[in-house]
């Protein structure tokens, strides 16, 4: 129950600043006008009650004590028949009791003339008229046939007790005109004020308003990489205004984001211009010194056999300092954002000749294929395709001990815009698709560390390198995980990796069509 209405009232609040600010202000204006309408009806009704009392006073006991002489007191034989009603208004109501019992009580009538009218009271009423203190003040008292009377007791000269009544029609019907006047005069002023303040308080804070603009244009803004233009500044010329202050420390945070993405920006571009080059500059030393290499194994003068181990092991550090230039300058024109081949490319046939070359590399494993029965074709770089599962199988060959399984799926999902959910460690779909083509490489190997997942796909990441020499495999540079994310991102698809002990999985997800928009 606590909680059902903790939600109402949430939603009961109105959300936006402009809106809370001019809420308060109708609400405190309300409060205001309530209270002055309540002072004003207390302050008119007991004007008014009090102006009865003096009518009372003045009356004084000549009507209720006419009663018990047959409509004269004994001093007077002046009076009507019925009742003395002379200087007493219409509707006066007057009433002799004696020992706590009413004995005559009558209203003066309506009319010049009109005399008196015997009224008839119940036991209630004769209650209440008993009750009634003799110190001569008015009191409010109710009749079940007359209504609200004014009523004041005075002890008569026979031990009686006199009341003399008027009615108070005439004040509660001026206190409810009064109200009725002040709720339609306060319910047209909150209008009024509603609307203005509304328009005060938008205009007032038009310059939030612009500060909560531009924020929501640079959260909308890809941060994480290139050249970034962030919108136009707030520009509030009062500063000596909250508003203002509060436009003029964002404008300023702007300026200073804006110059770090360009400090950094530049220096990603100091830095992809320097592995292109140094990459470049070094793939030609690279094989001169593997050539030569090759070329001292070929002399055909017997050379000693540490000089062939030591040839032997130079030509392969060459080898794989080449490919780690290959994979430098790879990442290096994907950050630049060079465009790949876009040719339709046969996934399955990929996917056939990527396993028997890894059945080659690590015989020790299992391979299992779950293809699909039509052949999967997706547009890309063929040859990038194909280094992206080389660097699955063989990260998996080499991070899995022997006689692990490790199984490569391939199909096609329904068109949905499918985008990675949870455990998601690479990129993300860069737009809607009418299809996706799904690729998956499996083990059961240990799993991959809980302190390397979040950063898998970075570059240089490498797993502990004695586990690596354990199940028989080399240290390599850290750059193959990149290169599947790298590639992947750049056909417009995403890489992914749930990963516990007793099982990997890779997925790598491209746009089927290649009708992907890019950010």
């Amino acid at each position: 129950m606590r909680r059902a209405r903790r939600r109402l009232s949430r939603v009961s609040l109105p959300h936006t600043l402009r809106a809370r600010l001019t809420a308060g202000l109708v609400v405190l204006l309300a409060v205001s006008c309530a209270a002055v309408g309540v002072a004003a009806v207390v302050e008119l009704d007991g004007f008014l009650t009090g102006r009865l009392d003096q009518q009372l006073r003045a009356a004084g006991v000549r009507f209720p004590a006419s009663l018990e002489h047959g409509g004269t007191l004994p001093s007077d034989h002046d009076g009507d028949e019925d009742g003395d009603t002379r200087r007493q208004a219409p509707g006066t109501f007057g009433a002799r009791l004696v020992a706590g019992a009413v004995t005559n009580a009558a209203v003066v009538a309506t009319g010049h003339g009109a005399g008196t009218v015997t009224v008839s009271l119940s036991e209630r009423d004769a209650r209440r008229l008993a009750a009634l203190p003799t110190d001569g003040e008015g009191r409010t008292t109710e009749l079940s046939s007359l209504g609200d009377y004014r009523m004041m007791a005075i002890r008569g000269r026979d031990g009686d007790v006199l009341v003399t009544g008027l009615p108070t029609e005439s004040v509660e019907a001026a206190v409810h005109r009064l109200e009725l006047v002040a709720a339609i005069v306060f319910g047209a002023a909150l209008a009024v004020a509603g609307v203005a303040g509304a328009l005060w308080v938008r205009w007032s804070l038009r310059p939030l308003s612009r500060v909560a603009a531009t924020a929501t244009r640079v959260s909308e803004l890809s941060l994480s990489s290139g050249e970034v233009a962030l919108p136009p500044r707030v520009r509030e010329s009062d500063p000596r205004s909250e508003v203002g202050r509060v436009a003029g420390a964002f404008d300023a945070m702007l300026g200073h984001v804006e110059d770090a993405l360009t400090k950094r920006h530049a220096s990603e571009e100091r830095l992809r211009s320097f592995a292109a080059d140094a990459s470049h500059e070094l793939r030609t030393p690279v094989a001169s010194i593997r050539g030569h290499a090759e070329l001292a194994l070929l002399h055909p003068d017997p050379v000693p056999r540490k000089v062939v181990r030591a040839l032997e092991r130079i030509e392969a550090e060459a080898a794989r300092m080449g490919e780690v230039v290959d994979d430098l300058l790879l990442l290096a024109r994907l950050d630049a954002g060079r465009p790949l081949e876009r040719r339709p490319v046969d996934l399955t046939r990929l996917v056939l000749d990527a396993v028997t070359d890894a059945q080659a590399a690590g015989p020790g494993h299992r391979w299992a294929l779950e293809l699909s029965e039509e052949p999967v074709t997706v547009p890309g770089d063929a040859h990038r395709l194909h280094q992206v599962l080389a660097n699955l199988l063989a990260n998996a060959r080499l991070h899995t001990p022997a006689g692990s399984t490790v199984t490569i799926s391939l199909k096609t999902d329904a068109p949905a815009g499918d985008e990675a959910g949870t455990g998601t460690v690479g990129g993300t779909v860069s737009g809607r698709v009418s299809g996706t083509v799904v690729l998956e490489v499996h083990d059961d190997g240990p799993g991959v560390p809980a302190d390397i997942r979040p950063k898998v796909f970075e570059r240089f990441t490498r797993a502990d390198r004695r586990r690596t020499e354990d199940v028989g495999g080399g240290a390599g540079a850290g750059l193959g995980l990149s290169i599947v994310a790298a590639v992947a991102e750049a056909h417009g698809g995403s890489v992914t990796l749930v990963s516990h002990p007793g099982s990997t999985t890779f997925t790598v997800r491209l746009p089927a069509d290649g009708g992907y928009s890019p950010d």
